[in-house]
Formats: structure tokens, sequence, C-alpha cells
């Protein structure tokens, strides 16, 4: 099992761990996902204590996955044990009308499909800002909250001038999860801190860059855009590309394998290792194809070392070389707008 410093009190009432499944796998931009095989494996993740799923409406059959591992769970063994588990679900409508009757049935197509009464976390993203309907759909999200429907209420993909126009109009927020990784470090320019003085959490996804952080690309040539057979492998190639290119995401690549020699880790693992010691992180997403390949045993190892003030020189010397992301795409979420 996972050490105490694997779990995180996210809010009074939902403890969670710190490395969040991410099925944005299971969506079929990954390949077919056989549902059998993986709701079975999702048993094996709650009991490595990597208890805490992140999903999506959109990430094809990812909330009904959820819901029949709910009722196998419950059926092994009983329905009290249920609490162990978190479900964090997003909303991602197209812009347009946001009517009470329009949200809530949203809200009811995914608390039927995960099987509860009450959504642990709604994750709310919105395509256009100029749009600004978004207001309207997350006061609707916040009387559903008040009504039960919603046990906590948070954002995907917000920048920091629209997480703040929204807190300062009332509406409780708790989390926003955005990209973060050692390539990609915008959260750390403004979001952070706004977050920080809030009390509010940040989920980050992509910290291993689809698997391109890995021994499996060190001293490998830069990959044919063929060969990036998966979304995620092409979404992040993109981004170091923006970054630095390839031949200095190689120096940042040998600098991780000699920090991950030291610890008698992996590369991956210093990747993770690093957004959980970044300030406001409370939890970073893996993505685990179910059923098809898993990397239990690997992502635990994130929880038995940390990085030293060596370690953070070492990647500096590279990092600095690298183009500011904020000024070439913009603030959290911008890259989809």
């Amino acid at each position: 099992m996972l050490p105490p410093s694997s779990r995180y009190q996210f809010t009074p009432d939902l403890k969670i761990c710190r490395l969040l499944n991410g099925m944005w796998q299971v969506s079929g931009a990954h390949g077919y996902i056989d549902p059998e095989p993986a709701v079975t494996e999702m048993f094996r993740y709650h009991q490595a204590g990597l208890t805490t799923w992140d999903l999506a409406d959109h990430y094809g059959p990812a909330e009904d996955f959820v819901g029949e591992f709910r009722s196998r769970f419950a059926a092994r063994f009983g329905r009290d044990r249920l609490a162990e588990m978190q479900a964090f679900t997003k909303w991602v409508p197209y812009p347009g009308p946001m009517s009470r009757e329009i949200v809530e049935r949203a809200v009811d197509v995914s608390r039927k499909r995960m099987g509860v009464e009450s959504l642990d976390l709604l994750q709310f993203h919105w395509w256009d800002y100029a749009d600004e309907r978004y207001i309207t759909a997350l006061r609707h999200l916040s009387d559903l909250q008040r009504a039960g429907q919603i046990r906590h209420l948070a954002l995907t993909n917000f920048d920091t001038d629209r997480l703040r126009t929204i807190v300062e109009g009332g509406i409780p927020i708790v989390s926003n999860q955005v990209q973060y990784s050692i390539v990609d470090r915008r959260p750390a320019m403004r979001m952070a801190e706004f977050c920080r003085q809030g009390g509010i959490k940040l989920l980050a996804y992509g910290a291993i860059l689809g698997g391109l952080l890995s021994e499996k690309y060190l001293g490998r040539r830069e990959p044919r855009r063929d060969e990036l057979n998966t979304a995620s492998l092409q979404k992040y190639k993109q981004m170091i590309d923006a970054w630095g290119g390839w031949e200095l995401f190689q120096e940042l690549l040998a600098q991780l394998k000699r920090i991950a020699d030291r610890h008698q880790v992996t590369i991956a693992n210093v990747g993770i290792r690093y957004v959980l010691e970044q300030p406001a992180v409370a939890g970073v997403i893996v993505g685990t194809r179910l059923g098809l390949s898993e990397h239990i045993a690997d992502n635990q190892r994130v929880f038995n070392f940390a990085l030293d003030p060596a370690d953070y020189i070492r990647l500096e010397s590279v990092l600095m070389k690298s183009r500011d992301l904020l000024a070439a795409i913009g603030d959290c979420g911008d890259e989809y707008r």
C-alpha cells in the first residue's frame, strides 16, 4: 500500500490519493478499451491505494466504467466502503444556452451513469470566453450543489483572470485542473499564487507528456508524426516543440536520467514528483489504459523520494534555455481557445 504522504485532504470531507487515475485514455483517442477487463483492473488500482479517478462526460465510456465498478465494489465489499473511492468528472458543453434545465439534465446524466446521488467533484470547462454564459452555467451548478446533487464544484483549463472573476462573483470553486509539467510551467507564473491565496487546489495533468518524458525517448531521434500514434503523444510533442524543440528536450531527459538514477527511480517518477512538489498542487493525474497496460508499481515510487536542491539546480540549467510558454501560448488553458 501507499504511504500516508500519498493522501491529501482535498476538502474537509474528501481525502484523495495524490496520484489520480486519468481516464482520457478510454475515450477512444488511444485505441479501443474492452469494458470487462477495464472494470476488473480498476480493482487492482484501488487495492494498490490509487483510489481517485479523473474522468469526463466526453471520455467515451469512462463514467459508465465508474458506475459499473461502484456496483461491483458494493456487491463485493458493501456500500459503506464506497466512500474509499473518489470519482472526479467533468462537464464540457459546447457554448450555447445555459438554462437551468440544460445544466440539470447534464448533471443528471453523469449521476445516472456513475450510479451516484451526488457527484464528488464536477469540473466545468468552457471553450469560448467571449460567450459569457459560462457564468450562467456555473450559477446553476452552484444551485445544484446546494441542492445536494454536487458535493464540490471545480473548473478545468480556466485561466487566472476568469478564475478570479468566477470566485469574486461568489461561486465556490475548490480546484482548477490544468496542464502542468517540467516543460509546461505556466501555472507557476500566475495561477499557483492566486490559488494559494484563495485556498484553491490545482489538479495537474500532462506531467509525463503522454509518455514522452521517459527512458524510451532518451537518446532517440525526433519521432515522425506517423510514429506519434496516440492523441497524447501528438499533443505533447507539439508542446515540446513550442517549449524548445527536440534537441533541448534531449538535454532535459539526460538531466532527468541523472536525477532518477540518484534516487533509483525512473524519469517519469521524477517528472511526476517535480509537479507534486509545486505550490498549490493537490494531485497529479496519470493516464491509465485500463486492460491494456499498467504502471502501478512504477507510479507508486513517486512517494518514496523527494527532490533536493541539487536536483533543482540541475533541472534549471536546462530549463533556463527554454522559451517562455506564457508569452508563446498564454495562461493556463489558452491552448484550447
